[in-house]
């Protein structure tokens, strides 16, 4: 984008020439398809006309022939000229006069250009040499013919030359564009008019000075249409309607411009034109647009008025927005005219809604007297109403308006000792407690108050005294005491709150310097031992001292003398801001290298840690804030805590290993049971509890070499700390004794964990391992059966607590085993972690817990079982006594159906039981059992059938032996 306004100019001019050459192309095509598609060809003789002319004007055929194509000619000229003659331009610009007489010069032309043609000549010299009757009427057609094709001709020659002028009248990008070519245009109106043969008459000039009118005038109402006037920018919609008007003045201003130069040549022919018929629209337009643009301006004017800062000083915003809404009503009846407001014609409407225009313009204007005499009456701010006088000073609005609010000094006045009296009761009320800024330390805090409570007054009255007779009368010399007395009394204030800052400072300063650089607190009864991290060191520079400082600085800045020493401190701040800094962040460093020890590893270092605040105590003991030696001092004691440091992170790295091996320990599995082969079949109750045993004394191998590991660290540990590796040194006896303790917590975490565990699996919904049922005569047993389960349960829980018996205690002092010591009748006593944990009651409790709950199971299943005795006779009864007492009987068949039913029942019905019971941890097997029931009944239904069998035998050998006698006695 160009960045000045004359590159933006020059890239219009550009952009219209650009499309003025496009148009200007498009009408040459245009005029070419015309004259291609209706161009008038002259007939040519059907005839050879070759030879002689004699020999053709003797030959009466050949005469005849060229006689009547002549006519034709004669007819076809007559009425293309005809035609011409009676069209008029089609439209009512400049332009369309151009195209007028191109149209026109095109189509003649043509036909002049035909009569030269040799062809044409000869039928014509053969027509003369035969002294035909229509040489007489062939000449006057010929020279009309070339009379108007040279008026078309030059008239196109000399209104091309005022072209680009019309173009940019109708085509050009704004007003500037007609602007700038007015002027030139009537210049090369005036060379036409000089020069031109036809274009230099009233009657051809008149006409085109007329188009000329119409299309500026055409132009402005395009361009400034009172339904979007106003509601376009303010300032662009005036630029707009200032530009319109300057055209239409500048076409009557350019035409009496060269008027006056051919009046004054007095040798070219005067411009004598109708001015009505080409200024009296022109004129009335420029007034239209007059009005238009006064109109914007009384907008602006009022707008100018009730701005923003009429708004700030008033404090009513809702009845200026209300005026403005008023304002802004002005124009309605203009945005809806349902005439041409352009038109002379309405010019009577026009004048009536101006009139009320202006009347509404004075109410308004009433109103805003009103509102202003009544608004200076409550000001909010003296200064800001001030600030807006002086604008209205300086920016255009309402002259009547303008009068008001330069009478408005003496409110302004009023509302400044308004203000004098509020600021001086905030300053009375706070003056023992002054509200401070953030960081001000309390005297120079208070004098920063006191001074911008001042400064707001005094900004007020200073700005005052640019208008020298607002302080001139009686009112104004008023305010100037007021002012004056207000702000002695706060001088008075400001000069005591120092006097008594400098006396106080001069007592304490010197004391405050030779305070010590350190303080120690401590919160045991030995304040040589650290063994209780009761020992905090705390920096001892006081608060007071700083404050001093940060007074210093700020009553420097606000122009007072402060005292030598004091200035000499406070230049020095960034050196003790440096100092305390090193020293808080190296205590802060010890403090969390302390917290970082726990008991046993404080009592470990005490010596180290003694040491350490052997360098320390220089801070506590000898140096103070006048002392040179601080910078070294705070290098000591970092390199001592660095040394200590060290230590403490290589004692934590073997603590944070024996941890992990006792973390190691902690988290051990001590009930991995077998997982199930499939879904359908568990481990048995032995394969089981094996299962567990196997793995346990795998684990239990790993864990007794985690802790065979701990001894070596803690050696080393011992040559960290006193450089020996005994396993045995009374200083780490403490030590030794707090990993002792947490062995055991873990190894009781571990054991309490697994028990837990192993409780929570036995009572879970999920099956762990299978035992059968199977019968015994007479009973219906567990395989195995209740104790053995009851016993392998006991004797796996008593292995997990018996684990422990694998970790040996240390001797007395030391991180060495114990060895096994001679109990009584001999017997080897291994002292181990047994000894202790078997007796926790916690442990004792789970241990029990488990074999009851196995124990409770059992006893379910057992009862569940009951109902299997319901088939105890089949096994109880002995079969064969029962047989042979049932056969004894002699029973029918039907006896016999109904046994075999019964039994024949048993046997298919104890197979549609459901053949696994699970209760918690076991799944009961009852397929052994059910299938011994099963045989039990079938072996009945066989004996029956024996019976059976031998007695239908011995009735059909009985029924023989009947059949026989009968048939011998017959």
């Amino acid at each position: 984008m160009p960045g000045m306004p004359g590159e933006y100019h020059s890239i219009q001019l550009i952009r219209d020439e650009f499309l003025m050459s496009i148009q200007k192309f498009v009408n040459g095509i245009q005029r070419t398809m015309q004259q291609l598609e209706g161009e008038i060809k002259l007939e040519m003789p059907t005839i050879s006309v070759e030879g002689e002319v004699s020999d053709l004007a003797a030959d009466p055929e050949a005469l005849e022939i060229l006689e009547q194509c002549v006519i034709n000619w004669l007819n076809q000229i007559s009425a293309a000229v005809e035609e011409q003659l009676k069209k008029t331009p089609q439209g009512r610009g400049p332009l369309a006069e151009i195209e007028f007489w191109r149209e026109r010069n095109a189509t003649l032309s043509a036909l002049h250009e035909q009569t030269k043609l040799p062809i044409v000549r000869k039928v014509l010299d053969v027509i003369k040499e035969a002294e035909s009757m229509l040489v007489s009427n062939l000449q006057p057609v010929l020279t009309e013919l070339f009379k108007f094709h040279t008026e078309a001709s030059d008239n196109v020659r000399f209104l091309s030359t005022v072209e680009r002028h019309f173009k940019n009248i109708t085509h050009g990008s704004g007003f500037q564009v007609i602007l700038d070519t007015i002027p030139s245009m009537m210049s090369a109106l005036r060379m036409v008019w000089i020069i031109s043969r036809h274009y230099n008459k009233d009657e051809r000039m008149i006409p085109l000075m007329e188009r000329i009118a119409w299309e500026i005038a055409d132009r402005v109402c395009r361009v400034v249409n009172l339904r979007t006037l106003f509601k376009e920018n303010r300032a662009s919609a005036q630029h707009k309607t200032l530009e319109a008007k300057n055209t239409l003045k500048m076409w009557k201003k350019a035409y009496f411009d060269i008027r006056a130069k051919i009046e004054a040549s007095g040798r070219e022919a005067r411009w004598e034109f109708d001015r009505k018929r080409l200024f009296e629209r022109t004129d009335y337009m420029a007034s239209i647009c007059q009005d238009l643009y006064d109109i914007l301006q009384v907008i602006e004017e009022f707008y100018n008025i009730f701005g923003p800062e009429l708004k700030a000083v008033t404090g009513d915003p809702k009845r200026i927005d209300d005026v403005l809404c008023r304002v802004d009503s002005l124009v309605t009846p203009m945005e809806n005219l349902n005439f041409d407001p352009f038109s002379i014609k309405s010019a009577s409407y026009w004048k009536y809604v101006m009139d009320e225009f202006k009347i509404e313009v004075l109410v308004i204007e009433k109103e805003a007297k009103n509102f202003i005499d009544e608004s200076f009456k409550t000001l909010r701010s003296a200064e800001a109403a001030f600030d807006m006088l002086l604008k209205f000073k300086h920016i255009r609005s309402r002259e009547a308006v303008n009068r008001q609010m330069m009478m408005k000094f003496n409110d302004i006045l009023a509302q400044y000792c308004k203000e004098v009296d509020i600021v001086n009761k905030i300053f009375v009320q706070n003056l023992d407690n002054p509200p401070l800024y953030k960081n001000h330390p309390p005297v120079a805090g208070a004098i920063y108050w006191e001074r911008s409570l001042f400064y707001r007054i005094k900004h007020t009255i200073l700005r005052f005294q640019e208008v020298e007779e607002i302080l001139e009368g009686e009112r104004g010399q008023e305010v100037k005491q007021k002012y004056m007395e207000v702000g002695k009394t706060m001088k008075e204030y400001e000069d005591k709150k120092y006097a008594q800052w400098k006396e106080t400072t001069e007592q304490i300063l010197p004391h405050l310097m030779k305070k010590s650089l350190l303080t120690k607190i401590s919160t045991t009864a030995d304040e040589t031992s650290t063994q209780e991290k009761g020992l905090v060191f705390v920096i001892n520079f006081s608060p007071v001292l700083k404050e001093i400082i940060n007074e210093t600085k700020y009553l420097e800045q606000l122009g007072f003398i402060v005292p030598e020493l004091a200035r000499n401190i406070a230049l020095q701040e960034d050196k003790f801001l440096r100092y305390t800094e090193g020293i808080q962040r190296m205590l802060d460093h010890y403090h969390t290298l302390i917290g970082t020890l726990n008991e046993a590893e404080t009592i470990l270092l005490d010596d180290h840690s003694q040491e350490l605040i052997r360098v320390f105590r220089a801070g506590y003991k000898r140096l103070n804030w006048n002392s040179l030696g601080i910078a070294d001092y705070i290098t000591r004691c970092k390199q001592a805590i660095g040394k200590f440091e060290s230590l403490v992170h290589q004692i934590h790295k073997n603590a944070d290993e024996i941890s992990s091996r006792l973390s190691l320990i902690e988290g051990v599995n001590l009930f991995k049971y077998p997982a199930p082969k499939n879904e359908d079949e568990l481990p048995g109750v032995k394969e089981f509890f094996e299962h567990i045993d196997r793995e346990r004394t795998r684990d239990v191998e790993h864990m007794v070499r985690w802790y065979l590991a701990v001894g070596p660290l803690l050696t080393k540990v011992e040559g960290l700390v006193i450089h020996t590796n005994t396993g045995k040194a009374p200083k780490l006896a403490s030590y030794y004794e707090y990993w002792e303790n947490r062995m055991y917590e873990v190894l009781t975490k571990l054991i309490l964990k697994n028990l837990h565990a192993f409780n929570t699996l036995i009572l879970g919904n999920v099956p762990l391992f299978q035992a059968e049922t199977i019968l015994t005569a007479p009973e219906i047993i567990l395989h195995p059966n209740a104790n053995e389960i009851d016993k392998m349960c006991v004797h796996c829980v008593r292995s997990c607590v018996e684990v422990t018996r694998n970790f040996v205690r240390w001797m007395n002092g030391s991180c060495i085993e114990c060895p096994p010591q001679k109990g009584e009748e001999e017997e080897v006593v291994i002292i181990s972690f047994y000894n202790d944990i078997s007796l926790n009651p916690q442990i004792i409790e789970q241990a029990v817990m488990i074999p009851q709950n196995i124990h409770r199971i059992l006893v379910s299943l057992m009862k569940y079982l009951q109902k299997w005795k319901r088939y105890r006779p089949l096994w109880k009864l002995d079969k064969s006594i029962v047989m042979e007492k049932f056969a004894a009987k002699k029973p029918p068949c039907v006896a016999y159906d109904e046994k075999l039913q019964f039994y024949s029942k048993i046997a298919y019905e104890v197979m549609r039981y459901s053949l696994i019971k699970e209760e918690h941890c076991i799944r009961l097997q009852l397929g052994p059992l059910a299938n011994t029931v099963q045989e039990n009944a079938k072996s009945w239904v066989v004996s029956l059938g024996k019976l059976l069998n031998e007695s239908a035998k011995e009735e059909l050998y009985n029924l023989q032996e009947e059949i026989e006698v009968l048939d011998y006695s017959t």
